[in-house]
């Protein structure tokens, strides 16, 4: 797989960065603050660096490769909070309580980063509309990532190893829907390996609903936030069906 050159590496940063801050804040204003000086950061350092269709075109040349390497370059750089902080934070709730609380605040910072990506449409000036979308992405896979890994530490199931191969574990998770399942390090990501493929086919699906973000005056931002909202939810409902089973079996 590609080392991501130094200004994606930027952008996965900061997109681990946002993701966490969006997700952990109950205030709608912050977040959509939040979601708008990343988009703006995006697109202004795409447009300072010369960047906009042309070059996405070329990018194109390596499909969603481009975008897996950043978001293998973001997973380990997403703040987690473990079960301690958990506990503490959702104090005398249930491993239950707590999963339908993370849930429901990944669905809401999903769907601020989809209503975010659709006001950037309206601007009188164009931006770069493909660097919005890599970046919205980038964001909702980052929130959907901390809300895998938060879950399996809520109900106490959590992947083995260091924290960087734990984050691999959960984006692993993330493309199979489901809770993390053993597997020898290291094969998961390899190029041309089952997951890479269904990683690619997972990344192009999210990038088609970011799109939509960027429709007409703001029913783009609406739909945006609507199917972020929605599929975040469902992923979230998965994961939690899968690990609550697991729970209940020990």
């Amino acid at each position: 797989m590609a080392e991501p050159d130094s200004e994606a590496t930027e952008i996965s940063l900061r997109a681990a960065e946002i993701a966490a801050d969006i997700t952990e804040t109950n205030q709608p204003q912050e977040r959509r603050r939040l979601v708008r000086a990343f988009n703006k950061a995006v697109s202004s350092g795409a447009r300072a660096a010369g960047r906009g269709t042309r070059v996405v075109r070329r990018r194109a040349g390596s499909g969603s490769g481009w975008l897996l390497g950043q978001v293998v370059a973001m997973a380990p750089r997403l703040r987690v909070r473990d079960q301690t902080a958990l506990q503490a934070q959702f104090r005398g709730m249930s491993a239950d309580e707590i999963a339908d609380a993370l849930i429901e605040g990944a669905a809401h910072a999903a769907a601020a980063a989809g209503a975010g990506a659709g006001l950037v449409a309206v601007l009188p000036v164009l931006p770069a509309f493909p660097a919005e979308v890599a970046a919205e992405t980038l964001l909702v896979v980052g929130i959907e990532l901390k809300l895998v890994a938060e879950l399996h530490e809520a109900y106490g199931i959590q992947a083995p190893g260091n924290f960087a191969e734990r984050m691999s574990a959960y984006v692993a998770a993330w493309a199979h829907r489901r809770g993390v399942f053993m597997i020898e390090g290291g094969v998961i990501l390899a190029a041309g390996s089952p997951l890479a493929r269904l990683l690619r086919r997972r990344l192009i699906a999210r990038v088609g609903r970011s799109a939509v973000s960027l429709g007409p005056l703001l029913t783009g931002a609406t739909a945006g936030a609507m199917l972020n909202s929605r599929e975040t939810k469902k992923l979230g409902r998965d994961i939690q069906r899968d690990l609550r089973g697991r729970t209940i079996g020990r």
